[in-house]
Order: structure tokens, then C-alpha cells, then sequence
């Protein structure tokens, strides 16, 4: 895949370059020839001879000399052909602007031409797309109006429509950019494509994106690990839209219930280490922490403020978005009282007053980012009568060039401030409009830290005791049969052969079965009914607890009278026999297959009330042995598992082995789409298996 011939072309063509303005293919003709792009440009039209001062050719097949990038604004039926054409010409690129396909239905013609260019090993962006921007070489090859200025972002987007907008915005801010794509249909390149591009690029110090839909979640977890746990990291911010559930086709089991495809997403950012934006304006904030600092970590801050009330606001955001107010050192207090006056406050936040002078703002930002105990930094001003703005703002700049720690800035308000915003963004310091857009952001930036150094010595699960071939054996014989869906018996032998821990069970068929096993068993029993078309138990009255032997006989004769009147076509095959349980917590592990991502783990409080207190957290596999940890301490029923009120606490080891073990079920076999190990009995000495379902494609 040649990406550096869509950003780096020395020849370009535009296919059905338009002498009528205010279309596409006028558009990109017109920002090739007048943004100042010095590289080759070739316009073809059949219907025109000149255009911007250049000849149009008629054809392909006339173009004088082969083509790094070619970009299509023609009806979509014809661009199959054109490609071929092109292939003759050796061109190594294509950007498809032109719509008519998937996104009408039009997927044949979509795959046909992706076909045609990985059979001419031409790399393909689109169709419906935008284009692409490398501001560092002035080639604008798409309609969007602004080249924006050089900087250190390059942004993905699966939008063409917002790209313009977001250009725009960026011009307002003075962000500037490496490279800038829109990738539409994503029929050839795709977002881990051009991260891969972007991590190589020495002019990208950023990566940015805005997705609707990402796929094959372990090789992007994997991908983005090896290039950001290596010598040169990139912090890789992406604006995901879709977190809502409506639309989401309902599933049976508790793991699909309670898993939006919104959750997939939270746990693949999580793992990758890629600090999701929830909005376009949060997203410019934290390109702009990202984009103007250096990369050190962070785990706390100083804040500076001429207002208690913004002061206290962010504060509360620091702490929101797990910072420290950081605790000045003996000697950085003792600056600040020497060159503060007397009313001001030395603590964090450092408060200079409402009337404070430029020279009162140096004096105390030179004294914090100075303090050993101090991370970075929050430069906050409310444009008071007496504030001097544009001095104040010329001091930060000026303090800024003595130290590296992150800076972000807000100077409260619109107009009156904007001369002073200008000054600081000229000299490359990162400007927000509200103090807790800075906290929020430069929690971001922290995040980034905080996941590098969470990956050390980190592993993911292995083990030498699963029978593998049993399981495989298991699902063949099902498979042949045109079963998919394997009960509680069925699915305990899956997990057995897993070495899941379970309770001793059998399955019987009869009431003379029954009796033998619970003669064999000695014990106390649990009995649960055995049928396909059965999913939830205990609301068709197919579970009994503490069954002896002695009432054994007839609890199995009244089940199956009680099944058998609740739900009257369920096929019922017999009952699951199985020791009580010690006591203990009951936990959930689930499955589910994302058709995009692949396979989500979740865990949370279990029990008939899952899907009421929907206590979960979600991990994508392969999960590592940090990730399960994350997993388990993330719900907010973690403190109970620690044990309260004078509980022992559960074995937290054992549940991170069982979500290990599922990891590695579900990697060994990706035709899994649903599973439930419901409950999961967590006590001091260990868990147990009490019940489990799976359906396999």
C-alpha cells in the first residue's frame, strides 16, 4: 500500500475535471493549481480543452506521462474502467470523491473496484470521500475550501462532510496539521492503515480521528501497543460517534443485552491506550494540550487564577479527571510569598487577585513550574478592568520558553480577550476557552502517561492444562447436527475441557437416573432443567435448591410438571444435577461477538438481577492479566468483593485466572458469538462454575 502517493504525489490527475464551478471536480481542479502546489497536475474531461490555464485531456489514455495520484469526480458506474486505464499509466494512487456506492447499496460496484485495485496494486481511499490535504506541500486534492496551516496533527475522518467544518474550526484556533484525510467508504485504506502511515511520518506529532465504525479490534489493540510502548509514541485521539444503543438488533443472552456496541469501543480504547473525545469541541481541546506540549508524564497540577470561582471550578475538574493538585515544595511557597502580595493565596490553587499585574502572573508561573512536585500547569485569567491582557499573555510566552512542562491556558471570555488568545497561540501555547475544558484536557494528556506506564511487565494469558481438541471435537459434532446453541450441560463440558472450575454435575434423564446420581453424589443437590428452548431457568420454575435424596424422585416428577405447564413447547430432555454451592458472591462472565471488532468479555455483578443493576465492565480479546484486573476493579461492586462489613473478601486471583481462561477459549475459538457463565461464584477460597450457556455460529 503506497500511502505516501496520496500525500506525497509528484504528478496528480483529476478525472473529470469540471469547467463549471461550484462542483467537485472544478473544486479540486481549481485548489490543485491555485494553493501552490508545484508537483505535475493533469486534468481529463472529454467535453472540455482548457481549464485554469491548463490543458484538459480527453482521455486517460492521453495523459503524457505516468501518474503518482489520481482523483475521480465522475459517475461511479464509469470509474471501473478508468482504473484500468490508469493501471497503464503505473499509478499507485486513487482518491474516489464520487458517492453511488455502499452508501446507496451499491456494494458490488464498491468491491469491484476494490478488486481492480488490489489486482494493479493500487492504494485506494474512498469512494465517498472528501480527499486529502498535505498542507507541507500546499496539494490540496479535495473540495474543502481552506489549506490549513503546517503543524504537527494528522486527522483521519470517516466523514467528507465534517472535514470542512473541522478545517474551519481549526483556522479559528491556529491548529495546524501534518496531514489531513478523509477516507468515506473505507473500500481500500482503513484508520489502522494510515495510523501505521502516521507513525512513521516524522512531520506527525498527533493523530486524530473521527470514526463511526472500527474493525478487527486485536490487531488494532496490538498495532498501536508496538508502535506506543516503543521509542517513538503518539498520543492517537479519536471522536467515535454512535453511543447510543438504539438500532442495536436485540440478543439473547445477558452478555448481548447488556453490551451496546458503545461498550466494545470503550474497552478497545482502554486497551489500545487511545483517549476517546466525546465531542468535537473536547476533541480540539485536547489536540491542542497534545499538539503544543511535549510528552512528559503527568500526575499532577499547579493552577494559577486571578478568581476564586474558576479557581474552585477547576479544581473540581482536576480531581474529576484523575489529577492531583500538586503540593508545592517548601522552597516554591516561599517564592510565592516573597513576590505575591500578602492577600494572595500561596496554596494551590495560587490565586494573584483580581487586580493582578502581568509582572504578578510571571512572577508566579515562574514559581510553579519550577516546583519539583509540579506536573504541569493551568494559567487561568478572567478580564477584570485593571487586567492586563496582552502584557499578561506576553509574560506567559515569555516564562514558557524557560521550562517544558505541559502549560494550558484560559483566558475567560470572547472578544475582549481574543487579542491576548492570539498572542499565546502565535507563540505556540495551548488556549482553551473554560478552565474545566483545561482540566479535562490535560486529564487526557495524563491519560496517555498513565496507560504507557501500566503496560510494564504486562502479559497476556497462557495455559498448558485446556483440552483444546475436545472443544473442537464438540463444536464438529454440532456443527454437523446444524446445532448452534449448547445448554447448561452441554456448556459445562465446554468449560470443563477449559479447566474452568466447576461443581460436580451429571445430567439425568429419568427419575431412576436422577436417583442413582444423587445416591452417587451424597450431597445436598441443585436440579435445573435441561432444554434448548429454554434460556432464563428460575422464571419457568426449572431451578430447585437443596434437593436431598430422599425428595429427589418427586422434585424431578414436579418440575417437569411445572415446566412443562410454563412453557408447554419447550423440549425438555432431563435435568442438570449438581452439588450446592458454598456461599459466596455472584459474578457474570460473558461473551459476545462484535461482527467489527470481535470478541467482548464482560464481568460484572451476577445473579437474576444482571441486567437491573447492569453493573459491568468490558474487555475485548486477547485480554492481558492487567486487563482483567482493570476489568474487575472497574465495577462499582468492587468494594464488596474486597469484603464489607466483616466478609472475607473473595480470591480476586481467581477471577482473573477464570476471565483468562475465557479470553483464550474465545481466541481459540472465534465461531463463539455468545456465551454465559452466569453465575460465577466468587468466595475466599476461589470461584466455581454454577451454570453457562453458548451459541456458536
Amino acid at each position: 500500500m503506497s500511502l505516501n502517493a496520496i500525500f506525497n504525489p509528484k504528478s496528480i490527475a483529476v478525472i473529470g475535471a469540471s469547467t463549471k464551478e461550484k462542483t467537485v471536480g472544478n473544486d479540486v481542479a481549481k485548489n490543485l493549481t491555485s494553493q501552490g502546489f508545484e508537483g505535475q497536475v493533469y486534468f481529463v474531461n472529454p467535453k472540455a480543452d482548457e481549464l485554469y490555464g491548463q490543458k484538459v485531456y480527453h482521455s486517460i489514455k492521453d495523459l503524457p506521462a505516468d501518474i503518482d495520484l489520481a482523483v475521480f469526480a465522475i459517475p461511479a458506474t464509469f470509474i471501473p474502467d478508468e482504473i484500468e486505464k490508469l493501471a497503464a499509466k503505473n499509478c499507485q494512487a486513487i482518491i474516489i470523491i464520487s458517492a453511488g456506492f455502499k452508501e446507496i447499496g451499491n456494494l458490488q460496484l464498491e468491491q469491484q473496484v476494490a478488486e481492480i485495485c488490489q489486482k494493479h496494486h493500487i492504494t485506494l481511499i474512498g469512494p465517498n470521500c472528501l480527499g486529502a490535504i498535505n498542507p507541507y506541500i500546499n496539494m490540496n486534492a479535495s473540495f474543502a475550501t481552506l489549506m490549513p496551516k503546517t503543524g504537527n496533527v494528522s486527522f483521519i475522518s470517516q466523514s467528507g462532510a465534517l472535514v470542512s467544518a473541522l478545517l474551519d474550526y481549526a483556522q479559528d484556533r491556529d491548529l495546524g496539521f501534518a496531514k489531513f484525510v478523509s477516507i468515506g467508504n473505507k473500500a481500500g485504506a482503513k484508520e489502522l492503515d494510515l495510523i501505521r502511515y502516521f507513525f512513521k511520518d516524522e512531520s506527525t506529532k498527533v493523530i486524530a480521528a473521527y470514526s463511526e465504525d472500527l474493525i478487527n479490534a486485536p490487531q488494532f489493540i496490538k498495532t498501536i501497543k508496538d508502535y506506543n510502548l516503543g521509542p517513538n509514541p503518539k498520543p492517537i485521539v479519536i471522536l467515535k460517534s454512535g453511543r447510543t444503543e438504539e438500532g442495536s438488533s436485540a440478543i439473547a443472552s445477558h452478555t448481548g443485552s447488556l453490551s451496546s456496541g458503545d461498550a466494545a469501543y470503550e474497552a478497545l480504547f482502554a486497551q489500545a491506550g487511545v483517549i476517546r473525545a466525546n465531542t468535537v469541541a473536547q476533541m480540539f481541546d485536547i489536540l491542542e494540550v497534545f499538539s503544543k506540549n511535549e510528552l512528559t508524564p503527568v500526575k499532577t497540577t499547579a493552577i494559577i487564577t486571578n478568581a476564586g470561582g474558576p479557581g474552585v471550578l477547576t479544581t473540581d475538574a482536576v480531581i474529576k479527571h484523575n489529577l492531583k493538585l500538586a503540593q508545592f515544595d517548601p522552597k516554591a511557597t516561599e517564592q510565592l510569598k516573597s513576590l505575591l502580595r500578602p492577600a494572595a493565596s500561596t496554596k494551590n490553587p495560587v490565586d494573584v487577585l483580581g487586580d493582578a499585574k502581568a509582572f504578578e502572573y510571571q512572577a508566579a508561573l515562574e514559581a510553579v513550574a519550577s516546583d519539583s512536585h509540579t506536573d504541569s500547569v493551568i494559567v487561568l485569567l478572567t478580564p477584570q478592568s485593571m487586567t492586563e491582557l496582552e502584557e499578561t499573555a506576553q509574560a506567559i510566552v515569555n516564562i514558557r520558553q524557560n521550562f517544558i512542562k505541559p502549560l494550558i491556558v484560559s483566558f475567560m471570555g470572547a472578544k475582549t480577550v481574543d487579542p491576548a488568545v492570539k498572542i499565546l497561540r502565535n507563540a505556540n501555547i495551548a488556549t482553551v476557552s473554560y478552565p474545566e475544558s483545561a482540566a479535562a484536557a490535560l486529564g487526557a494528556f495524563a491519560q496517555f502517561s498513565s496507560w504507557k506506564s501500566s503496560q510494564k511487565d504486562d502479559q497476556v494469558f497462557t495455559f498448558n492444562d485446556i483440552d483444546k481438541s475436545k472443544v473442537a471435537q464438540i463444536f464438529a459434532q454440532a456443527k454437523a447436527q446444524g446445532q448452534t446453541s449448547f445448554p447448561e450441560a452441554q456448556a459445562l463440558e465446554i468449560l470443563r475441557a477449559y479447566n474452568f472450575p466447576l461443581l460436580k454435575s451429571a445430567q439425568a434423564n429419568s427419575v431412576e437416573e436422577a436417583i442413582s446420581i444423587a445416591q452417587d453424589f451424597n450431597c445436598n443437590l441443585a436440579m435445573k432443567i435441561v432444554s434448548p428452548d429454554i434460556l432464563h431457568k428460575s422464571d419457568v420454575g426449572g431451578v430447585m435448591l437443596n434437593v436431598t435424596i430422599d425428595s429427589i424422585a418427586q422434585d424431578y416428577q414436579k418440575m417437569m410438571a411445572t415446566v412443562s405447564t410454563n412453557k408447554p413447547d419447550a423440549k425438555l430432555e432431563g435435568v442438570l444435577l449438581m452439588e450446592m454451592a458454598p456461599s459466596g458472591i455472584e459474578l457474570i462472565l460473558g461473551a459476545n461477538k462484535d461482527p467489527n471488532l470481535g470478541s467482548t468479555i464482560m464481568f460484572g455483578l451476577g445473579g437474576i438481577y444482571v441486567e437491573v443493576l447492569k453493573d459491568v465492565s468490558f474487555g475485548l480479546t486477547p485480554i492481558s492479566k492487567k486487563d482483567a484486573n482493570k476489568m474487575i476493579t472497574s465495577v462499582k461492586s468492587y468494594k464488596i468483593l474486597e469484603g464489607v462489613r466483616g466478609q472475607e473478601p473473595v480470591d480476586i486471583k481467581s477471577i482473573q485466572e477464570a476471565l483468562g481462561r475465557l479470553s483464550v477459549l474465545l481466541t481459540d475459538f472465534p465461531e463463539i458469538i455468545e456465551l454465559d457463565i452466569n453465575p460465577l461464584l466468587a468466595f475466599s477460597g476461589g470461584v466455581r462454575v454454577l451454570d453457562g450457556r453458548i451459541v456458536i455460529k
